[in-house]
């Protein structure tokens, strides 16, 4: 083998491990739209609307992947994956977080914690970078929560300082 080969071979990145939460998300989806036949409507436009969303996003970053193995770029291998401090590291920020919005989302309200939440585990997850499109990113998933749940399926989520501030400017 030339030392270009080798030198190539060494620097595709290991995308298995990636793949590993999109494949299972796609699993789950199928799962759960199989059990919603018989919800009520409300339930299965929530349902369809989740599932979706998490099929969309999955099968976008699974073609990404696949693309960069194709490309030569990458690999189907999991390198990394089960021994790295780094990860082990934002498993407990994750941990942390999750505990601390089950504790506060009854006093936050859905919206905000929501907010808070998905802002933090996104900044933990991408290392702090480009902070700004995550706030946005956050926000956008926050008030659509909020506008599919809430306010349009009246759903009883916990009521916060954002929740009752709608529910003032709606009224």
């Amino acid at each position: 083998m030339t030392e270009s080969a080798a030198s190539q071979l060494q620097e595709k990145c290991p995308v298995g491990g990636e793949l590993i939460i999109p494949v299972v998300g796609l699993l789950f989806t199928g799962y759960y739209f199989t059990t919603i036949i018989g919800s009520p409507w409300t339930a299965q436009v929530s349902a369809l609307f989740v599932g979706s969303f998490l099929a969309v996003l999955s099968l976008i970053f699974i073609v990404k992947a696949t693309t960069m193995v194709w490309r030569g770029e990458a690999d189907f291998g999991v390198r990394g994956v089960f021994n790295d401090t780094d990860l082990e590291t934002n498993r407990h920020w994750l941990l942390l977080l999750t505990v601390a919005y089950i504790l506060v989302v009854e006093w936050g309200g859905f919206t905000i914690t929501t907010f808070v939440f998905l802002t933090a585990a996104m900044l933990v997850l991408n290392k702090g970078r480009r902070p700004a499109f995550i706030a946005l990113l956050s926000a956008a998933f926050a008030f659509g929560g909020y506008a599919l749940f809430i306010f349009a399926f009246e759903v009883r989520f916990p009521v916060g300082p954002f929740e009752r501030l709608m529910r003032w400017l709606l009224a």
